[in-house]
């Protein structure tokens, strides 16, 4: 989809045809989609990427996750172990926003290289759109949760009317920042990341004076039961970053001459630090109430003024996370084939999730069925993560916006029919493997033989990355991209 943005660089550039950075415009509707950004609307550093991420992990799940590591049965030092190694992962989160840059297009489009333009809607459908709309109605769910709690604390009941339109009004907050689109997201996630730091440092400070540091259940874990939760944790920790395989996104707008090591950086810094300090709250507080129900069990360290405040917080860092969902799937329905601009895109995938939130809240138990199913999400988003970041190191980040616009059967990712083999395969047997070695829902016949212990995170990842290697070491388009045509 063409842009409809005049030229914004000033008269003596333009005539020159030079490609400086514009200075950055006020907030307004984006118009660009899957297009390419043209160097002369580039603009940004790649510091500005750690509040968008940093914004994004500082929000209720992660806090819920780091006490469900205490409550899985590890020991304080055990659980922030595990926290540590999990958020090691959003190096893989920067390691592909490296891709932005070099193309400026999101890695909707980019990932074309990897499956072929056919195959990549398939990719796009599935590993885009699909689990970003189902994350967006789970993460709408836990906010409108918190949203009942404070609207009771206002003396109003939540009855089935008043829920539709805490929900509804929830979402169309989050709609408005991911309609928008980036510029927005850039300028608004620096002071949302203040204020939600602020608000958590609050509960840090009340949750440090009741933390038992010493703390070990009254029958720790050892051997391959401790084996088993260690990997199980680090999973749910990983999961996160791993589902971000769309950070190309919200670098794209930077300019190509952006260092790669800083755009590795600050995107993997912004989750890391973020991640490990608000999944290390939850655990701190595990040690001292019942985290089995978050709020509640928070209610007891937190003084009566500070709890509404606390509740608002937690809606503030589920919009910010969501807002990032929404951005990234309404780009994903875009690549699968879908033209309308992205805004209206971004509002078709707003409705679909505020649609299965309150099913799921009014209607039946659809979410937890969802919520359970999307355990097994590492087993596609892992494998899928490996592609993308071997795919990155193989062309030394280099990627050609022009052959990735051409959707041509005689393009250079036409590939075969419209399919890359290679990727398809490798993403295939490394979800394959992953599934053979998973215990959640269902267990594998690897983690049975191995009594429980689910080792599908480190399979899929390194039996995808290693075939795609080999499988893609020759061929034409890596060896031009790492030749700098």
């Amino acid at each position: 989809m063409a842009s409809t943005n005049p030229d914004p660089r000033p008269a003596a550039v333009a005539a020159t045809g030079a490609t400086e950075p514009a200075p950055p415009r006020p907030p307004r509707i984006e118009a660009h989609g899957i297009d390419h950004v043209p160097d002369g609307e580039r603009h940004g550093r790649p510091r500005q990427l750690f509040s968008v991420w940093a914004a994004a992990n500082v929000n209720y799940l992660s806090l819920v996750i780091g006490g469900a590591l205490v409550l899985m049965g590890l020991t304080l030092r055990q659980a922030l172990a595990v926290i540590v190694v999990g958020n090691l992962f959003w190096l893989f989160t920067g390691l592909v926003a490296v891709s932005g840059p070099a193309s400026g297009t999101p890695s909707e489009v980019i990932t074309r290289t990897m499956y072929g333009i056919i195959g990549n809607r398939v990719n796009n459908a599935i590993g885009g759109w699909l689990l970003s709309v189902c994350y967006f109605a789970l993460n709408l769910a836990a906010a409108a949760a918190a949203a009942f709690a404070l609207v009771e604390k206002a003396g109003i009941t939540a009855n089935t009317g008043v829920k539709v339109a805490v929900v509804v009004l929830i979402a169309v907050l989050t709609l408005a920042i991911s309609v928008y689109g980036h510029a927005a997201i850039v300028r608004l996630y620096l002071p949302i990341t203040l204020v939600l730091t602020a608000a958590f440092a609050v509960v840090a400070v009340c949750v440090a004076g009741r933390t038992d540091f010493a703390y070990r259940p009254a029958e720790p874990l050892s051997g391959r039961a401790l084996w088993a939760v260690l990997i199980a944790g680090t999973t749910l920790i990983a999961a996160g970053p791993l589902s971000y395989t769309t950070s190309a996104d919200f670098s794209r707008y930077l300019p190509r001459t952006a260092s790669r090591r800083a755009v590795v950086g600050w995107t993997a810094s912004g989750g890391f630090l973020a991640g490990v300090a608000v999944c290390s709250l939850g655990a701190f507080a595990a040690t001292a109430v019942d985290m089995t129900d978050p709020q509640t069990g928070l209610e007891e360290l937190l003084p009566g003024w500070f709890y509404p405040l606390f509740l608002l917080s937690l809606v503030l860092g589920t919009i910010a996370v969501n807002a990032l969902t929404a951005y990234s799937a309404g780009l994903a329905l875009q690549a699968v084939g879908l033209r309308v601009r992205r805004s209206v895109s971004v509002l078709v995938d707003g409705a679909a999730a505020v649609a299965l939130t309150l099913y799921g809240l009014l209607a039946s138990s659809l979410l937890d069925t969802v919520s359970n199913a999307l355990q097994l999400t590492v087993v596609l988003l892992g494998p899928l993560m490996a592609v993308y970041a071997t795919d990155v190191a193989l062309r030394r980040g280099r990627y050609d916006a022009a052959a990735l616009a051409d959707e041509t059967p005689g393009g250079p990712f036409w590939y075969t029919g419209g399919f890359n083999g290679s990727g398809a395969l490798a993403a295939l047997v490394g979800v394959g493997a992953a599934a053979l070695c998973v215990d959640t829902l269902y267990t594998g016949p690897v983690a049975s033989a191995l009594g429980g212990v689910d080792l599908s995170l480190p399979a899929g990842m390194t039996v995808a990355a290693a075939l795609y290697a080999v499988l893609m070491r020759r061929s034409p388009t890596v060896l031009a991209a790492r030749a700098g045509a």
